[in-house]
């Protein structure tokens, strides 16, 4: 079969989804629907409806949307099996229930952006970045009854820098994950559909360390905790710029306010205080973490644009403020 006669059903919402969609559209590959989530209202009292990037990539290419708000509904399911899908692609979408994954005759794959079976879950960026991990990457598995856990059919790694961001990984595995999906597709191609995959459980055996969870990141999760070492906290931080931002509270003259903070810097300072201690000095800002002090770089009050620290340190000239540590 050529990838001109394999029917793809398309399924993803965010940006990060639209790099393999484009992919396939220009790569010739014969996508006969796209499935998405229905458009969110957006605005100050809600009355937009915002289509997702998905939906606005497959609708200026003149490719079938679809939009269930469940994935059971009978009259969704029915049409879904009207495109008589020979495989489907899933990349940042929902989970699916099984009468959806396992219509097409070769199955339906993901694209998860981590090395499974580490980091499954809905937040797997974040989380690598913010465990300090130096390498992650992209998984492409056939997708099972439970979260993250099929069979996987390929995998390709991404070095992660010690001063990288999110944003940074972001991008490159947008990228990285595109060129799987394709590669993962010649494959199926090639084989006539029959690829079996490696279980993860065989993947887990050979793995250096425990697994670890990349579970779905709220507000709670981005407070600032000053008590770690410094080096831990650095990683924190910058697992979680620049979205959605990590936080911390700050005292101003006897008011708290949030303090977001989007960048920092280790440094090699072992002037002893105690945790949560700032100092500034030559226009530069240093808070106390559990073990050395760390550069306070970027960072975002409350009702102000983000910015430099100096320019933080300007406009807080002759205030009183502090960091608080819980």
């Amino acid at each position: 079969m050529e990838k001109e006669e394999l029917r793809l059903v398309f399924m993803g919402t965010p940006e990060f989804a639209v790099a393999t969609l484009r992919r396939l559209v220009e790569g010739g590959y014969n996508v006969v629907a796209v499935v998405t989530q229905p458009d969110k209202p957006v605005g100050r009292h809600q009355e937009q409806l915002q289509p997702s990037a998905v939906k606005q990539f497959a609708l200026a290419h003149g490719l079938p949307v679809l939009q269930p708000v469940k994935m059971k509904d009978p009259a969704f399911v029915e049409e879904l099996r009207g495109y008589k899908a020979d495989l489907q692609v899933v990349v940042a979408y929902r989970m699916l229930p099984e009468v959806v994954w396992n219509m097409p005759r070769f199955g339906t794959f993901n694209v998860h952006a981590a090395l499974l079976p580490q980091y499954r879950g809905a937040a797997p960026i974040n989380w690598a970045v913010i465990n300090g991990e130096t390498e992650t990457g992209v998984t492409t598995f056939f997708l099972d009854k439970d979260i993250d856990t099929g069979r996987v059919i390929m995998q390709r790694r991404f070095p992660i820098p010690d001063e990288a961001d999110v944003a940074y990984v972001y991008d490159g595995l947008m990228t990285l994950g595109a060129d799987v999906a394709i590669e993962t597709i010649d494959e199926i191609l090639e084989c006539g559909g029959k690829i079996d995959g490696i279980e993860q459980a065989d993947l887990a055996l050979s793995a250096a360390n425990e697994l670890k969870p990349a579970p779905k990141i709220f507000k709670e999760t981005c407070l600032i905790d000053w008590n770690l070492p410094a080096k831990r906290v650095y990683d924190f931080i910058r697992g979680l710029s620049p979205y959605p931002g990590s936080w911390t509270n700050m005292e101003e003259n006897g008011k708290q306010s949030v303090l977001k903070i989007f960048k920092t810097a280790k440094t090699s300072e072992d002037m002893q205080a105690e945790v949560g201690t700032v100092r500034s000095e030559k226009n530069r800002l240093y808070v106390r973490c559990g073990d050395a002090w760390l550069e306070i770089l970027e960072l975002q009050m409350a009702g102000k644009k983000r910015m430099c620290a100096r320019d933080f340190l300007n406009g807080m000239r002759d205030k009183s403020f502090r960091i608080l540590t819980k």
